[in-house]
């Protein structure tokens, strides 16, 4: 099993920015020690409870202060961005790494409306419709595979380097599943965000996958939100953070940090409200370590594929790096198999 660690840099309340940027540091750090096979960071804007907007720039940090994990975007938000760019951050990130850089891409806004607005270029800016074409851009630039008689074809994305990072496409729906199968890429299969119809999703990726000039057979990795902890019931209590955190979003509150369990066990529930956390706690993976690894690779086989991706959220940042090192000795992680050959 190949396993690793999506993280949103969560800001935990009474903590800062800072706060939460440091801990994605300490827990890449500890990670690369652990044996996980990547580590990617996720874009998010205007949020009081998520740090990081600006992966690309936390990944050049991750990249001098780690030795062996892959590293890379779990995604980028390729529609606010020009694909130009984004292949030659994605460069300097693989000098700055080499051959353990991973280019997630999706497109998805990574907040609101109003935030998806205020980050497009002008009048220039790319509508979702464009957001196929501006894959298959990216993937030229960094291949170098432009026709020369294209009007892009005398570009090169900088620094030039034998090897690019390797690309995957973010998916919740049929919607970036199929343009991943039709360009012939990797895909990376959010089930922590979708759960319904997933596995049925990835099959169609699969069966309708036509191979590319750069990968000639269909990847799947999955993203799950899973907690442990050295008990059940304080794994239970951690797990609750983000039910708590999704109830609040879907009634129009304001999550300003992320609640502790404390701060949790205060507040006051309605019998609908019980319901809904219950109803989530039925989808999520929680438990001591063996249950939750039952769990991951019941879920693994489900999806047909060896490749995993957990997003653990915590208030406390010690408790979150606990789960994952856990995990870690649960599945007897040994490091091997992170490097990756398209």
């Amino acid at each position: 099993m190949k396993l690793s660690i999506l993280d949103q840099s969560p800001i935990s309340s009474g903590k800062t920015a800072h706060d939460a940027v440091q801990a994605t540091i300490e827990l890449a750090e500890a990670a690369d020690q652990w044996g996980y096979t990547r580590y990617w960071l996720a874009e998010h804007h205007s949020s009081n409870s998520l740090a990081d907007a600006s992966p690309e720039i936390l990944l050049a940090a991750l990249a001098t202060r780690t030795k062996n994990i892959r590293i890379g975007s779990g995604g980028v938000m390729l529609s606010h961005y020009s694909s130009f760019k984004v292949a030659e951050v994605f460069r300097m990130l693989e000098a700055l790494a080499p051959e353990r850089v991973d280019m997630g891409l999706g497109r998805a806004p990574g907040s609101d409306q109003v935030a998806s607005f205020a980050l497009q270029s002008g009048p220039n800016s790319y509508p979702i419709e464009k957001y196929p074409q501006q894959v298959f851009d990216v993937i030229r630039y960094l291949s170098g595979s432009f026709p020369a008689d294209h009007p892009f074809g005398s570009l090169h994305a900088m620094p030039t380097s034998p090897n690019w990072p390797v690309p995957w496409l973010l998916s919740s729906s049929m919607g970036s599943a199929s343009i991943a199968a039709r360009l012939g890429l990797p895909l990376s299969f959010a089930h922590f965000i979708a759960q319904g119809g997933g596995p049925e999703c990835v099959k169609w990726y699969r069966d309708n996958f036509e191979p590319s000039e750069w990968f000639d057979k269909p990847r799947v990795s999955i993203g799950i939100s899973a907690v442990t902890a050295d008990t059940a019931e304080r794994a239970r209590d951690l797990a609750t953070t983000r039910h708590v955190m999704r109830l609040l979003r879907n009634k129009g509150q304001e999550v300003v940090g992320v609640p502790s369990v404390d701060e949790i066990k205060a507040m006051s529930f309605s019998a609908s409200d019980e319901e809904f956390i219950a109803s989530q706690r039925v989808k999520s993976i929680e438990g001591d370590p063996p249950t939750v690894k039952a769990k991951i690779e019941s879920l693994a086989e489900e999806y047909e594929t060896d490749d995993v991706i957990v997003l653990t959220i915590t208030h406390d940042y010690l408790e979150r790096q606990r789960s994952y090192e856990l995990l870690a000795r649960e599945f007897n992680l040994s490091g091997e198999g992170r490097s990756e050959k398209r």
